[in-house]
């Protein structure tokens, strides 16, 4: 029975360290740029991670001292979070399918358009009071005007390999035939009318694409690319913590097999 009890304690502690990386991709995407603007998934993340980690620490103590209804609310809490681990990984992956770059002619950088992401994904910065905080968020920053400070010519920044946020935000799209002068500053053509955001680019340095759509497209863009990173070592995770789990509930049925038996004897003799 404490033999049991031991291996049940050790692959707690095991489940204990798995909730490290749960909670790793979460303060990992919280510090990310565009995460912190849109604050969506860290939270749940993290949150996720530190309940996985308080519910092995539970079953970790009823293993090593021997404590029965904690291991069986540690079995029962830590199925309820698996279930809970796995909709999170299917929920991401089903949010996060589409939203593919468009290639333009003779430019390195992809562009982004809103309509290719998932309804969930656009409705989370299509309404203007949610965009108004994000987009304050986002003009605070330095992506932009860092880009002034790598690239000098033209042909430099159009062979640049922009992130999704920096080729939708910091520059009109490449449909509205701007002319560069720098990276956030470009001469307008005549007839900018192809597209609302031709007319939303503004040289202000405050003000650049941030209201265009491509710049929401380029946010969600960024996301899914950081979201789709978190799922993978989420899905490697949960597939761990599975095998932990079932282990430890194997475990339990020997240990409490081995009770009875022990039970018996002390009675049949």
């Amino acid at each position: 029975m404490a033999l049991s009890n031991n291996v049940i304690g050790a692959i707690n502690f095991v489940a204990m360290l798995l909730s490290i990386p749960i909670i790793g991709a979460g303060i990992w995407l919280a510090t990310e740029q565009d995460n912190s603007c849109v604050k969506i998934l860290q939270w749940p993340v993290i949150i996720l991670g530190i309940l996985i980690l308080i519910v092995a620490l539970a079953g970790f103590i009823g293993g090593f001292w021997r404590i029965p209804w904690l291991l069986v609310f540690y079995l029962v809490a830590m199925l309820v979070l698996i279930v809970l681990l796995v909709v999170l990984v299917v929920f991401v992956y089903m949010v996060t399918i589409r939203g593919s770059g468009h290639i333009e002619p003779s430019r390195a950088y992809l562009e982004y358009r809103l309509d290719d992401f998932s309804g969930w994904l656009r409705r989370r910065v299509q309404r203007s009071y949610k965009w108004d905080r994000i987009r304050s968020c986002l003009s605070s920053t330095s992506m932009c005007a860092e880009l002034n400070q790598s690239y000098r010519m033209a042909q430099d920044f159009f062979n640049a390999h922009l992130t999704p946020l920096q080729s939708g935000c910091c520059k009109p799209p490449t449909q509205c035939g701007y002319t560069f002068v720098n990276p956030t500053y470009w001469i307008s053509p005549i007839n900018n009318a192809a597209d609302m955001d031709c007319l939303q680019w503004s040289n202000d340095q405050t003000q650049l694409c941030y209201s265009c759509d491509s710049c929401k497209a380029g946010l969600l863009a960024n996301l899914r690319k950081e979201w789709r990173r978190a799922d993978i070592v989420m899905i490697i995770t949960l597939v761990a913590l599975i095998s932990v789990y079932l282990i430890g509930c194997c475990a339990f049925r020997n240990a409490k097999t081995e009770d009875l038996f022990r039970k018996y004897q002390q009675g049949y003799t």
